[in-house]
Order: structure tokens, then C-alpha cells, then sequence
């Protein structure tokens, strides 16, 4: 994973058919970017699910969560709307992880991104980051406890 205290790469994926989002675009608000291995997954269904429950609570802080995989728009869009997720999932899919691959994220063997966390301060310098085990779902306290600690400008602890 990339080293806290570093500026977050700079990334433009699709988020829709013919839209795309640019991190530069969410300068001036925390963001919780969550890389995760497939949509529809068990775990990854879990997680998302749990996100877009905590969403109030992510934007009591000014965060934005964004979700990023190697599926496609279209998969995204059919995930987002089966579970009717109220954040922005972007597809990391062409060239194949060149995002996850940029915060050191992606799973070479497995052709997808491994399940990691970042909480990137309003400038988009990382503050907080979490390699969860692939099979587990890391919840939400780590995020809502960086975030907490960002508003209250201390150090974040890794």
C-alpha cells in the first residue's frame, strides 16, 4: 500500500456509461476510497451493503466513499442498483487495475483488486489506510475513526 502522509494518485474512471469522475474533482472533501475484489461477491455485497448504510455518517464528516474494481461500468451499474447503493463505484476496468495498481492494491494472480481501504484528507493526501484479509469484511470503525481524527486535525494512527 502507498505510504501515509503521501499525495494520492491522481485517477479518471467511469462511473456511469458516459460520465467519468476524477479524484481532483473531490478536492476540498475527505475521501474513502474503497478498492474491493468483484461485484456480487458475498463479501464485497456485505461490505458495499454496510458502507451504504454509514453513508450519514461519512458525510457528517464531508467524505465521499467511492468504490473501485475491475468490473465494468455496466456490471457496476447492475450491482449498484441490486442493492441499491447511494455512492459512486468506479470501474477500474480498461487497462485492467491501472488504479488499484497505482496504490499498490492490485492482486496479480487473481486479475482483481484486493479489498483496501484509503481516507484521503481534503488536499487528497492519505491519512489512513487498511489491507483487509480478502475474505473479510473490514467494517466501517477504522474509516468513522480516521475520519474523526481528521476533523479533530490529530494524526491519524495506521
Amino acid at each position: 500500500m502507498l505510504p501515509l502522509n503521501t499525495k494520492a494518485p491522481e485517477f479518471s474512471l467511469f462511473a456511469t456509461p458516459d460520465q467519468k469522475v476524477s479524484l481532483s474533482e473531490l478536492i476540498g472533501k475527505k475521501v474513502i476510497l474503497a478498492f474491493y475484489p468483484a461485484d456480487f461477491s458475498v463479501v464485497c455485497s456485505d461490505q458495499m451493503s454496510l458502507y451504504n448504510a454509514t453513508l450519514k455518517f461519512f458525510h457528517k464528516y464531508n467524505a465521499e466513499l467511492i468504490g473501485i474494481s475491475v468490473d465494468s461500468k455496466w456490471c457496476h451499474m447492475a450491482f449498484a442498483q441490486d442493492r441499491k447503493l447511494h455512492f459512486t463505484l468506479l470501474a477500474d476496468f480498461q487497462p485492467k487495475g491501472e488504479v488499484s495498481r497505482l496504490y499498490d492494491v492490485y492482486d496479480e494472480v487473481e486479475g482483481e483488486s484486493k479489498r483496501a481501504l484509503y481516507v484521503l484528507d481534503e488536499e487528497g493526501i492519505i491519512r489512513w489506510s487498511y489491507l483487509s484479509p480478502v475474505g473479510i469484511n473490514p467494517g466501517a470503525d477504522g474509516i468513522l475513526e480516521a475520519l474523526e481524527a481528521l476533523s479533530k486535525n490529530k494524526k491519524v494512527v495506521h
